[in-house]
């Protein structure tokens, strides 16, 4: 069976999937009487052109790197983690204890701080349902999905009735003490050459990549890592090489959880500076499709969430300027993921019998 070279797979396949829903998007476009030029147009200037549309862009990306990465790590132990959105919200928590309820002299320490406190109670949001995977085999996907929605309600419940001040209407936290404020770009050397005004994007996307950096080496350049993919390739050929699958499930989901928590560093200490109800604003589900077009590999992690961080924004500036609702970038969403995840092999198909063709003309060429 003809295969696809590995820079095939890697680059082209997720390009060809992101031209396919690009057209789609157009006929929709065209469809609801718009015109898709000025579509991408208003977008790429909004988003691409200017200092103050890549802040935004990159501040979405941020968190879609920590979602998405978090996909990725479990999606290597062969485990389906759909729970980022609410191990996100519970890193949120973690950040909001963190920064309210203890005295940080620096915001290099409060950052520290509120680091380990949402990789920590993220963590432990995706223990349990890790426990029931790996001990009673309850499906991941299911109890993740569950620990969503537990999630949401365990946290309008503490805004509401705990940590919401007195006097005060939004289920929400008070602000966030001045000395755990994060500078943003603008305000770090080398970035306010090009982000010269205030833009929400912050120190955080620097600790991303460095996470991406970390989850590679750690899959492709350790032991553990390698015990994660190998259990992920065959539990029975991992078992009987003597890796332990309890083990190997609950370290796969702990650092998964840990990286979903992270998220909150970046919209809830970084951006709003308070914790609010609906923090991880959906970060946690684009986390899916980043990791699927990323092929869970944490470079194309990183520019898929770049990606999204464009449609993200772009989809904003549609609403602002144009007569097209800003709900098309969730229409983009979905043939972006639609064609990167369910209509992946149809691609793949595609381009294999591509390939095939070139290599069956040159070999017929050559023989003559």
């Amino acid at each position: 069976m003809e295969r696809l070279p590995k820079w095939a797979d890697l680059v082209l396949v997720p390009l060809v999937s992101l031209l396919l829903a690009a057209i789609i998007a157009a006929i929709v476009i065209i469809a609801i009487g718009q015109d898709p030029w000025e579509a991408i147009t208003v977008m790429v200037q909004g988003s691409l052109m200017d200092g103050y549309g890549w802040g935004y862009t990159l501040y979405y990306a941020t968190s879609f790197m920590f979602t998405g990465l978090a996909v990725t790590v479990a999606f290597h132990a062969s485990l389906f983690n759909i729970g980022g959105e609410g191990q996100a919200q519970l890193g949120g928590l973690g950040v909001a204890l963190a920064c309210l309820f203890l005295p940080w002299p620096h915001w290099t320490l409060a950052l520290l701080g509120a680091t380990f406190a949402a990789a920590l109670f993220g963590a432990a949001w995706a223990a349990v349902p890790a426990y029931l995977q790996a001990k009673r085999g309850s499906h991941i996907v299911i109890t993740t999905i569950m620990f969503n929605y537990i999630a949401s309600a365990v946290l309008i419940f503490l805004l509401v009735d705990v940590l919401r001040p007195d006097g005060q209407m939004d289920p929400a936290t008070a602000n966030f003490p001045e000395a755990t404020a994060l500078p943003t770009l603008n305000q770090i050397p080398v970035f306010n050459l090009f982000f010269t005004s205030k833009v929400p994007a912050n120190v955080t996307l620097l600790i991303a990549l460095a996470a991406a950096f970390g989850v590679w080496a750690l899959l492709w350049r350790t032991r553990l890592g390698y015990s994660i993919r190998a259990f992920g390739k065959s539990e029975d050929a991992a078992r009987y090489a003597g890796i332990n699958p309890f083990k190997i499930t609950m370290i796969a989901m702990l650092l998964s959880g840990a990286l979903a928590g992270m998220m909150a560093i970046n919209n809830v200490m970084g951006e709003a500076g308070r914790l609010l109800q609906n923090s991880a604003s959906g970060a946690g589900f684009i986390g899916i499709a980043v990791a699927l077009m990323g092929r869970n590999h944490p470079l194309g992690v990183v520019l898929a969430a770049i990606l999204f961080g464009f449609l993200f924004q772009g989809g904003a500036e549609l609403g602002m300027w144009t007569k097209i609702p800003i709900e098309m970038r969730v229409v983009v969403q979905g043939l972006v993921i639609l064609f990167t995840g369910a209509l992946d092999v149809m691609v793949r198909m595609m381009l294999t019998r591509i390939f095939a063709a070139f290599r069956g003309g040159r070999a017929a060429k050559g023989a003559v």
